[in-house]
């Protein structure tokens, strides 16, 4: 039994007397949109009972919750700690060798510090085993129950000391190690070296042999989608190149590593809300802090690789905002757009852009394009808290001037520097259906963007059932359309992308561009104008059934005929049946847009004033080759019952009543011109000014 005991003692230091730390190597890495997951493997070989090793070597970027190990076989894993080690490089000096003999000698400490715990933990195992041995054999007498118990105590407590002790002496040798290697890289003038270290301690009933996978999360790593759209001419399908630009700035390379793309983003906060109650009381005036907030979905993904932008900043209508604010968050770097909307914006290593336009809800993005064309909605709320009228003001706030008489201020909203303004009578909106997609609210939804074989089933709610549901609003009915969603690639969470070639990725923060699949598509091609908006004409083409290529937002460069002919963002999100891609300008192309002088534009009956539109709008074709051209524009549509629209005459073009959209397709042979006209006539009382 002795001979037994001090076995027992003795077998942990013949585990931990050789060098804990243990080889490994990266065979796998999937990269997420943010962050990677690294797999390492190892062979390890453990004898029976308790013993440590050391992964050396890791990256300082680990997530230390999201490590996790398989390939265990019958043994347990009694712990896992995550740590960051300075290695200073080393030069071989007279100054230097002694203080590498230091530490070396710190570390025989540790090690024999380290197996005397092993030992005293392996004690006091066999005394919580045996010490039920003699009752289980004879009965004893009460006196040598206590002397038993007493020793047992006694012995148990100078153990647990023991450890506690030799515990504080590791702590202390370790902080004079540090500060020793410190010594020697201020010697050396050389930087210290950083690396992360995983410590394991199993628990082996048998001598095993391991082939260990070890898995965890990093950060300062991810993909950014990117796309080369080309086309040979317009009459050659789309070919499209699905790229990843993979980066990583983790501390340590990645050689000849199996790559795995995933859309996921393990950093998202995945907590369900938890709603609670809402209690209504009276406040001081109207407060917008009372007003909730709902935390947006956020589909984009910052792209590191971007250090500027260029976009459009516009308004729901499409029209641009001038002197709208765009500013890099949490930084002083900004511009205001121009007169067409423009803006152009050095972001450095901004995250995210603040754009902000009184009268507008202000949007946050994440820069994931050097192309952003970006669309404020309105804020009728802010609206809502001044009301202009006449020569002066009536509000809660104090503006005075001449800022003439508004009853629609829709458009004067975020025009004049300083004032938020209000609709001095708010129309009642048509009661519509509220079309309920998947769950969610689709305030723009018609019938007809969803083909029937995408759609799953559909629930007609009206009455109470639907009000009780979805609040007042749901009146006129909701429309419950649950859609067919499914794909081989993929999961609950997100789509992956296996890469069948193996890469080496550095840890420099440098683009690797990683081609996940090309496509050949279907497209149309044509000429598009919105004089209203842009005298430009562009070369665009549609495709269809985009869906299942899995595309996310990202940037594409477009290639016409061999030629780079510029940048755009591709945006699935904001695409509904067809996804449209401008190729470029065609100057070869004219479209002037003017209000017709020779029409009577003014007049007054009563207290009424009438303004009579007529619009002429030019195509000439400079191209030696015949053209179709898409022409928009639009007619304006009252917000309020005493602005009245009468005699609208569209002639031969496609008219949206709902929208007030008009729409020509128009065939031009080389050389030609043509004209497409639509007029209107707006009522209204004479003494108010409408944004027309």
């Amino acid at each position: 039994m002795k001979h037994l005991f001090f076995l027992l003692i003795l077998s942990p230091l013949l585990v931990l007397g050789t060098d804990p730390k243990l080889p490994s190597e990266i065979k796998e890495v999937t990269v997420y949109l943010k962050g990677a997951e690294i797999t390492r493997t190892a062979l390890c070989h453990l004898k029976p009972g308790t013993s440590e090793v050391i992964l050396t070597g890791l990256s300082t970027k680990i997530d230390e919750s999201s490590i996790q190990i398989s390939g265990l076989r019958s043994v347990s894993i009694l712990s896992v700690a995550y740590d960051i080690n300075y290695i200073p490089k080393m030069v071989n000096t007279s100054e230097s060798v002694p203080l590498q003999a230091q530490i070396d000698e710190i570390d025989a400490k540790v090690a024999h510090l380290k197996n005397t715990i092993a030992g005293l933990e392996e004690e006091a195992q066999v005394i919580y085993t045996n010490r039920t041995i003699g009752t289980r054999l004879r009965a004893l007498e009460l006196e040598k129950i206590k002397e038993i118990s007493t020793y047992f105590r006694e012995r148990i407590t100078a153990i647990k000391n023991a450890i506690f002790k030799s515990n504080l002496e590791i702590n202390q040798l370790t902080e004079t190690s540090r500060s020793i290697k410190k010594q020697l890289a201020e010697l050396n003038h050389l930087p210290e070296k950083e690396q992360g270290e995983i410590k394991i301690k199993f628990d082996a009933p048998v001598a095993t042999d391991l082939n260990l996978h070890i898995s965890y999360h990093v950060r300062d790593a991810g993909w950014v989608p990117n796309y080369d759209i080309k086309s040979k001419g317009i009459d050659a399908p789309l070919e499209l190149s699905y790229k990843a630009h993979v980066y990583q700035k983790t501390g340590k390379d990645w050689n000849d590593v199996d790559i795995t793309l995933s859309t996921g983003n393990p950093n998202l906060n995945m907590n369900r809300p938890e709603l609670g109650s809402k209690y209504l009381n009276f406040t001081r005036g109207h407060s917008r802090a009372n007003r909730p907030k709902v935390a947006k979905k956020q589909h984009y993904v910052h792209n590191p690789s971007v250090k500027r932008i260029s976009g459009t900043v516009s308004d729901e209508s499409g029209a641009p905002l001038p002197g709208a604010n765009v500013m890099v968050k949490g930084s002083g770097r900004g511009v205001q757009t121009d007169f067409d909307g423009h803006f152009l914006l050095e972001v450095g290593n901004g995250e995210e852009l603040k754009v902000s336009y009184l009268g507008f809800h202000t949007e946050e993005i994440p820069i994931y394009s050097s192309v952003m064309n970006i669309r404020l909605n309105e804020d009728t709320q802010t609206l809502d808290e001044v009301v202009v009228v006449g020569f002066g003001t009536s509000s809660k706030k104090s503006i005075t001037g001449a800022v003439g008489s508004v009853s629609n201020g829709q458009h004067l909203a975020g025009r004049v520097a300083g004032i938020s303004v209000a609709k001095g009578s708010r129309p009642e909106p048509p009661q519509l259906p509220i079309y309920i997609i998947d769950g969610v609210p689709a305030d723009d939804f018609v019938e007809g963007d969803l083909d029937e074989s995408e759609i799953a089933s559909r629930e007609v709610l009206k009455g109470t059932r639907a009000t009780s549901i979805y609040g007042a609003r749901a009146a006129a009915g909701v429309v419950v359309i649950t859609t067919k969603k499914s794909s081989p690639q993929d999961d609950v969470a997100n789509t992956k992308f296996i890469i069948k070639k193996r890469y080496s990725i550095a840890s420099d923060g440098d683009i690797t561009a990683i081609e996940i699949n090309a496509y050949t598509l279907a497209a149309q091609y044509e000429y598009f104008a919105a004089p209203i908006i842009n005298e430009n004409v562009f070369l665009t083409t549609v495709f269809k059934d985009w869906e299942k290529y899995n595309l996310l937002p990202g940037e594409a460069s477009i290639y016409f005929k061999g030629a780079f002919a510029g940048k755009t963002t591709l945006d699935p999100y904001t695409t509904k049946k067809e996804m449209t891609v401008s190729l470029g300008i065609d100057p070869n192309i004219t479209v002037v847009r003017k209000q017709n002088r020779n029409f009577k534009s003014k007049s007054f009956m009563g207290n009424s004033r009438i303004l009579n539109r007529i619009y002429d709008i030019e195509i000439k074709n400079n191209k030696n080759t015949a053209i179709d051209l898409k022409l928009l524009d639009r007619i304006p549509i009252s917000q309020n019952k005493e602005i009245k629209l009468d005699d609208v005459e569209t002639y031969d073009a496609e008219f949206d009543k709902k929208k007030g959209l008009l729409s020509w397709k128009i065939g031009l042979s080389s050389k030609e011109t043509k004209t497409k006209t639509f007029s209107f006539r707006v009522r209204y009382p004479r003494y108010r000014t409408i944004s027309l």
